[in-house]
């Protein structure tokens, strides 16, 4: 669906819908278009900051619904700890404490996200994303012409940004896979889903016409 099609209804079951929202954040830089969306941010790919600076948003509304698959170290809802004081009147968020600390896990990846951001406010990143979406689109156009293959949604910004899923031929998708990286040291997703198969491109700010090319 285009990128503004989510809704909190999505979810007839429990009335929400939790999505990946980096597509449409970090690739459209449409922050209030999902902000009503309980959502996970992995900054590591469009942010460009290093792997392990996640991050996870939920209105106050839906925060009792999202429970941690482990549960936060140190949280105890029984008692007043450490991380339940931070010197306010304010009661402590039991979405906080159930998610907020992972162990001894190294933060120092969280804290490059806000050189990353400043990197990008830098750059001029909306017309990097432009450029990449304008990159992607001529991939798309490639593959599309050498395969025959209708495409599965409209050549149109709404329906993809800086990443796109095309149609291919039967095949099959380990081996185009491995020969890919083998021979031409291209690698990329190749994905089978209902009985059809696909790749999958993407285009950051680093990526080149001559990287497109070697994978077409």
């Amino acid at each position: 669906m285009p990128y503004g099609g989510y809704s909190l209804g999505d979810n007839q079951s429990r009335g929400i819908s939790t999505i990946s929202v980096l597509r449409t954040i970090q690739q459209k830089g449409a922050r209030s278009q999902t902000s009503r969306l309980p959502g996970c941010v992995n900054s590591h790919k469009w942010v460009c900051s290093p792997k392990g600076s996640a991050f996870l948003y939920a209105r106050k509304e839906v925060q009792h619904l999202l429970e941690p698959l482990v549960v936060s170290w140190g949280w105890q809802p029984e008692k007043t700890t450490l991380l339940s004081l931070d010197g306010s009147d304010t009661p402590p968020s039991p979405f906080i404490l159930q998610q907020e600390w992972q162990g001894t896990r190294d933060i120092a990846a969280y804290l490059s996200v806000p050189a990353a951001i400043e990197f990008q406010a830098d750059h001029d990143w909306p017309r990097v994303r432009q450029e990449c979406h304008e990159l992607l689109r001529y991939a798309r156009q490639a593959i599309g012409e050498l395969t025959g293959l209708e495409q599965i949604c409209p050549d149109s910004p709404e329906w993809y940004a800086q990443m796109a899923t095309i149609p291919l031929p039967p095949c099959d998708p380990e081996e185009l896979k491995r020969r890919l990286y083998d021979e031409y040291r291209v690698e990329v997703p190749i994905i089978s889903w209902g009985g059809r198969q696909f790749v999958r491109v993407s285009v950051q700010g680093y990526k080149t016409r001559e990287d497109v090319e070697a994978l077409v």
